[in-house]
C-alpha cells in the first residue's frame, strides 16, 4: 500500500542524473492521494501525461517555465525534505528555491572551515585556478594567479572567437549601458548570466554557502561565481559567440541576442549535464583527500 502511495511502481519519469535531481517544465505539479503528481502538456523531453513523482527518492525537483505547483505539492515536498528549485530554461535562472540545501551541514562547516583558514583558502584557489587553466599553477599570491589566468583568458577569447567566425576586439563592459557593448560583449554579458544561475542552482543543491567564496568575495553569491569561472571557456564563450553567429544568420529574426543566447546556454546546459558537473566541483573542491590539488 505504502509503495503505490507514493508511486513507485508507476514513475515513468527518469532522473536527469545520478544526482537525483528531476527537471518538469510546462505542467502542473498537484497532490493526488498523498502522490505528487505531474500533469504534463509536453515539451522536449517529456511526452504529455500524467505522471506520479516518487519524490522520496528525489533528492530536488527544478521546475522550469510554463509549470504550476499547488500548496499541497509544497507542504509534501518540505515535509519529506526534497528541495524544489524555479528556473528558466535549462537553468539559465535561479528565481526561489527551498528548502535550503539538503539537511546536512556538513559541507557547509567544511567550507566554512576552509574559507577561515588562510592556508587552506589558498590551497583552495590554486586548486581551482588549476581546473581552470589546466595545469599545475605556481604557490603564489592572488593577485599574481589573477594576472596569469588573464593573460590566458585574452588568448582564450581571440581563439575561440576565431574559431566561431566572430570579429573580436576585446573584452570590454559598460555597467551603465551593457546595452552599448558590442555584440559579442553583450553576448558573453547574457551566458555569464546564465552560468552563473546555474552555478547558484548546484550551490542550493548541495547545501553550500553562497557568500563564502574563495577567489571573489564581495558578491552575496562569491562560491558561485567561483564556479561558474570553471566553466568560462568551455560553456560561456562558446555559447556565447555561438549565439553571435546563429544571430548574425538571421539578424532580422525575432529574438533578440539575449534571447538567442539564453536559449542556447539552456540547451548546451542539458547537453552537457552543466549543474551535475558543478555539483560534482563543490563536492571535489571540499574533500578530504588531496586528488585535486595541484
Amino acid at each position: 500500500m505504502l509503495k503505490g502511495r507514493l508511486g513507485l511502481e508507476t514513475a515513468r519519469i527518469p532522473q536527469a542524473d545520478r544526482h537525483g535531481l528531476l527537471w518538469l517544465g510546462r505542467g502542473n505539479l498537484t497532490v493526488e492521494d498523498g502522490t505528487l503528481r505531474f500533469t504534463s502538456a509536453g515539451d522536449i523531453d517529456l511526452a504529455p501525461g500524467e505522471y506520479l513523482i516518487p519524490f522520496q527518492m528525489v533528492s530536488c525537483v527544478l521546475l522550469g517555465p510554463g509549470t504550476t505547483i499547488s500548496h499541497d505539492a509544497l507542504r509534501l515536498l518540505a515535509r519529506h525534505g526534497t528541495g524544489l528549485i524555479i528556473t528558466g530554461e535549462g537553468g539559465v535562472r535561479l528565481y526561489a528555491s527551498m528548502p535550503f540545501g539538503p539537511d546536512d551541514s556538513a559541507l557547509a562547516r567544511k567550507q566554512a572551515t576552509l574559507w577561515s583558514d588562510s592556508g587552506q583558502r589558498m590551497r583552495l584557489v590554486r586548486r581551482m585556478y588549476a581546473w581552470r587553466l589546466g595545469e599545475v599553477v605556481p604557490d603564489t599570491d592572488l593577485d599574481s594567479l589573477r594576472g596569469l589566468e588573464g593573460a590566458r583568458m585574452r588568448e582564450t577569447y581571440k581563439l575561440l572567437a576565431r574559431q566561431f567566425g566572430i570579429d573580436w576586439a576585446g573584452r570590454h563592459y559598460d555597467r551603465s549601458n551593457p546595452e552599448h557593448d558590442d555584440l559579442p560583449n553583450q553576448a558573453i554579458n547574457h551566458a555569464a548570466t546564465a552560468v552563473e544561475a546555474a552555478a547558484m542552482v548546484a550551490v542550493a543543491v548541495v547545501g553550500a554557502l553562497p557568500q563564502l567564496g574563495f577567489i571573489h568575495e564581495d558578491s552575496g553569491i562569491s562560491l558561485c561565481l567561483d564556479i561558474a569561472d570553471l566553466y568560462r571557456h568551455s560553456i560561456t564563450l562558446p555559447v556565447a559567440f555561438g549565439a553571435v553567429r546563429e544571430f548574425r544568420r538571421d539578424p532580422r529574426g525575432a529574438k533578440t541576442i539575449e534571447s538567442m543566447t539564453r536559449k542556447l546556454a539552456g540547451r548546451t546546459f542539458r547537453k552537457e549535464k552543466l549543474i551535475s558537473k558543478m555539483i560534482d566541483h563543490i563536492k571535489e573542491l571540499f574533500a578530504d583527500d588531496s586528488s585535486g590539488d595541484p
